[in-house]
Parts: C-alpha cells; sequence; structure tokens
C-alpha cells in the first residue's frame, strides 16, 4: 500500500490490531519532531492529518479540528500540556541517540536514557505539546 496515495477509505479499511491515533494543535510540528528525534518515517503531512511508520506499524496524527464532532474534542485542554496518563512505546530506537535530539527537536527528556529492571534502556521524551514517548532497546547484556 502507498501511504502518500491510499484513499482514506482504503486506509481505514487496512487497519489491524491496536492503532494508535494521537490528536494535535499542529500535526506537521508533532510529525517533524518524531522524525527528527525518532527516526520515524511520516507520509500524507498536511494541516490535518499525518500518517507515521515505525516498522510495520502505523501511528496516525490528527489535527484537532478533524475531531470537531468528535466527543474527545470536548475533552481536550485549550493550553499546556497534553499526553498524561498515556506512554507511547517505541521499542527498537535508541533512547540515547533520541534524547541527544529531542532538545533540539523542542522536546523535553523527562527521563533520561537508564537502564531498568525490565531488561530495557529506555528515557522518557515529551514532545512539545507533552505526549510521552519512551525510545527503548534491550539493555547491554540482556
Amino acid at each position: 500500500m502507498d501511504l502518500e496515495t491510499v484513499s482514506a477509505e482504503e486506509f481505514g479499511q487496512s487497519l489491524a490490531g491496536v492503532g494508535i491515533n494521537i490528536l494535535t494543535r499542529d500535526v506537521a510540528g508533532l510529525a517533524g519532531f518524531m522524525t527528527a528525534v525518532f527516526g520515524l518515517s511520516a507520509h500524507r503531512v498536511s494541516a490535518d492529518f499525518a500518517i507515521l511508520r515505525h516498522g510495520d506499524a502505523l501511528i496516525q496524527v490528527h489535527a484537532d479540528a478533524t475531531y470537531g464532532a468528535h466527543p474527545l474534542h470536548g475533552l481536550l485542554p485549550e493550553a499546556g500540556l497534553r499526553g498524561a496518563g498515556i506512554q507511547i512505546y517505541l521499542f527498537g530506537i535508541d533512547p540515547d541517540t533520541a534524547a541527544m535530539r529531542a532538545e533540539a527537536a523542542g522536546g523535553i527528556v523527562l527521563e533520561p536514557p537508564a537502564d531498568k529492571p525490565h531488561g530495557l534502556r529506555e528515557a522518557t521524551i515529551l514532545a512539545p505539546e507533552g505526549q510521552a514517548f519512551s525510545p527503548a532497546v534491550p539493555k547491554a547484556g540482556a
């Protein structure tokens, strides 16, 4: 499937498993952050929508306005950080490299890279709007 030309209907019907959809004030900004910090590929980036690919996983990014008729729209904060209560893991992405890139891309390293007891080396990085991403790889010697 060509992510640049697939119709919305065909794309929607192709989705399976668990889907991640992130609402944002700035689609291009968040897509740019995710490509610059985590190395994801971005497709169909517009003011309203983008598709990001991490391996076989697809993440959709929608502008707030596209959710105007959805009940979630009324829960979005007018200002301040977003994303509290959800942490999106990006397995296979080096947390040390991502943390070094994060601040230059407008993010905040909330939790610096560290080896965790569950066998991963990970960090927690906030995007400029506050969405929490955790790049993670198996820790050395695991």
